[in-house]
């Protein structure tokens, strides 16, 4: 069994695994790809492609990722697919940063506040 394969088998009902979203977030492209529509929403995988310079087909895998992460939804107008940012799983890796950052931050404070105290 892929990896890939092995982190939708566990993943939680209700949202994509955490694991899926980091793994998205890791490609720089991808990253590339999110900040473009998140600028332009409602654009094209052919506007993405124009404006990142990669190929249409290569900005498809990486949009199947980014879906699958449920970082971006891809809806129908007409006879284009368009695709707007999801910001609900960016905000789930943000709160979980955020825990992860915050209690070394408040570890951090307290030390220092205990040696300009003097304790």
């Amino acid at each position: 069994m892929s990896p890939r394969a092995d982190t939708r088998a566990r993943r939680p009902r209700g949202g994509p695994a955490r694991g899926d979203v980091f793994v998205a977030l890791a490609d720089p492209t991808r990253r590339r790809i999110l900040a473009t529509a998140r600028r332009t929403p409602g654009c094209t995988s052919t506007a993405l492609a124009a404006e990142l310079g990669i190929t249409r087909q290569g900005v498809a895998k990486h949009l199947d990722v980014l879906e699958e992460a449920d970082l971006l939804v891809r809806h129908k107008v007409g006879r284009e697919a368009r695709v707007d940012v999801d910001i609900r799983s960016l905000e789930q890796v943000v709160a979980f940063v955020r825990e992860i950052a915050g209690a070394q931050w408040d570890d951090r404070l307290a030390r220092l506040g205990s040696l300009l105290e003097g304790d």
